[in-house]
């Protein structure tokens, strides 16, 4: 009855949001203590808060398993140099997808590890285990000490006095030891069920070759099964109650210090054998992480696999995927950057996300929101989403300033960079603020670099039109109304209807009339400094 209702639930969810609490500091805990060094980027902390990182991942997360949701968050955070064995992936996605059963019976094994306590298996290979204390030989002594005065009870009764002495000294150490039990009754239970559950998937002729050689890794973790299981029956009678076992067993554990002899020779053990659990979390997460595209992609209506190219970046019905019925855009870059002009809340912003996320989809899952996309392979950096640092005491413009410094230093590092950057400097004054604009995007466009930059600046259109094309986007202005298409035009936005808009929300016309005025006159000075 329980496995109907499990497969039914499976059946429902395919293709739909996940309805699950995202305890995003268990999620992150594989990203954060892996070497990811040999990636191709990880984005930093400043990006993924620019490009709405955890609300992307809510949206794409479609796993199953604990292990999975962990892994293809790192997968997204780290992105890889390739996706390795990319045609073959692609055949077990589409397998997944169209075959119900197939995929099913997968997601059967994965859903038995999705436990909160899954999350911590990664701290089996990740982490410093607990090291036995200086010590310890006295716990051997004393288990010894034990098992030698019952043996001796037999031929002389005196002998229980020394049981009972020793099971008074053990009582001390086994309560203290109880503190780094507690830390693996999680993670060693649900690596037995991890290695069984990858054994299981591994017997598949389509997951085999995803890693060949993973049953030396599952061959070797069972060789300390028999010692772990100890640990599964401790977390199962915690959760059962089984009060009078329970205490039996207790009592036994005590006499003779079984929790710490097992445990730290269970832990000396594991801590040869880091490479080989990372290898059956690895092969389960890859596993999870195709289950997931499968059913992100399923629930699409428009989705594409992207081309990877040298330098040309192209998309057509390109779309931002947590915007209900976002509007689709087209667009094609071949050797320029591109600069935004309009007015706000008219999608410039927007648009510069939606170029960013397609980017990380599309060199992490395969995937971009568009009809079609062609993406070069690019560093991504931003400057969106900046504010003052109140605790450091750091305006806004001082924070601006060291981030878009850092672009510079990348700019010319000899990697090509996607850089996404939404009214530069507009911490500053008009003059500085064009000024500086100009110089750093002039720096920041060379080298192979791509760059979408917003501005309300137009000075900075004719400055940079021979570096940039120019995109913009504008809003429909109507009697009282003011609405906006999120369509984007080709060329510099003509219509400043700022102050219609001021208008049209009854502001007094003398004041209008003034600010018209002043205007006209700030444009005449433009073209004047324009023409000499």
């Amino acid at each position: 009855m329980r496995k109907k209702k499990t497969i039914e639930r499976l059946k429902e969810s395919f293709g739909q949001l996940k309805d699950d609490d995202f305890r995003f500091d268990f999620i992150e805990k594989y990203f954060v203590n892996k070497d990811n060094s040999d990636s191709f980027q990880v984005l930093s902390d400043k990006t993924c808060n620019d490009l709405d990182f955890e609300e992307l991942f809510m949206f794409l997360d479609r796993t199953t398993s604990r292990v999975g949701q962990q892994y293809l968050y790192n997968r997204l955070k780290a992105i890889p140099n390739n996706i390795s064995d990319i045609v073959n992936k692609e055949k077990l996605i589409e397998k997944l997808t169209d075959d119900d059963d197939y995929r099913i019976n997968t997601q059967l094994q994965l859903d038995k590890l999705n436990k909160e306590d899954v999350f911590h298996i990664s701290s089996l290979f990740q982490e410093e285990h607990q090291k036995p204390p200086k010590w310890f030989f006295v716990i051997r002594l004393l288990s010894f000490t034990s098992v030698l005065s019952l043996i001796m009870y037999h031929f002389n009764p005196q002998m229980i006095l020394v049981f009972l002495g020793v099971f008074l000294v053990n009582t001390g150490i086994h309560y203290w030891n109880k503190k780094h039990l507690y830390k693996y009754l999680g993670s060693i239970p649900q690596l037995l069920r991890l290695n069984a559950i990858a054994n299981n998937l591994h017997k598949d002729q389509f997951f085999k070759a995803i890693d060949a050689e993973l049953p030396n890794s599952i061959r070797v973790i069972n060789q300390v099964r028999n010692r772990m299981s100890f640990f599964r029956l401790e977390a199962s009678l915690q959760s059962d109650m089984e009060a009078i076992f329970w205490g039996i067993l207790e009592l036994f554990k005590i006499a003779f210090l079984l929790e710490p002899l097992l445990l730290f020779g269970v832990l000396k053990r594991l801590d040869l054998k880091r490479k080989e659990i990372e290898n059956v979390f690895s092969f389960v997460g890859e596993i999870d992480i195709m289950v997931s595209i499968a059913s992100l992609r399923n629930g699409l209506d428009k989705y594409c696999l992207p081309e990877i190219s040298d330098s040309k970046l192209s998309a057509k019905n390109v779309y931002h995927p947590l915007i209900p019925e976002c509007i689709t855009n087209t667009i094609e870059i071949s050797n320029k950057s591109i600069l935004l002009t309009g007015s706000n809340m008219s999608g410039k912003t927007s648009f510069i996300r939606t170029i960013g996320l397609n980017m990380i989809t599309g060199l992490t899952l395969n995937t971009c929101f568009a009809e079609t996309m062609s993406i070069p392979k690019l560093r991504i950096y931003s400057a969106i989403r900046i504010s003052d640092d109140l605790m450091n005491d750091k305006s806004y413009y001082f924070e601006e300033v060291l981030t878009i410094k850092e672009m510079i230093e990348k700019s010319s590092n000899g990697k090509p960079n996607l850089f996404l950057l939404d009214e530069i400097f507009k911490g500053t004054n008009t003059v500085e603020r064009i000024s500086a604009g100009k110089a750093v995007l002039s720096r920041l466009s060379k080298n192979k670099n791509i760059v979408f930059v917003s501005t309300h600046d137009i000075e900075l259109t004719d400055m940079l039109s021979d570096e940039y094309e120019l995109y913009h986007f504008s809003e429909i202005v109507k009697e009282n109304n003011v609405g906006f298409d999120y369509k984007l035009k080709e060329g510099k936005l003509k219509n400043r209807n700022a102050i219609r808009i001021l208008q049209i929300n009854d502001y007094p016309n003398d004041l209008i009339d003034e600010a018209i005025e002043i205007s006209k006159k700030m444009d005449e000075i433009t073209v004047a400094n324009t023409r000499s």
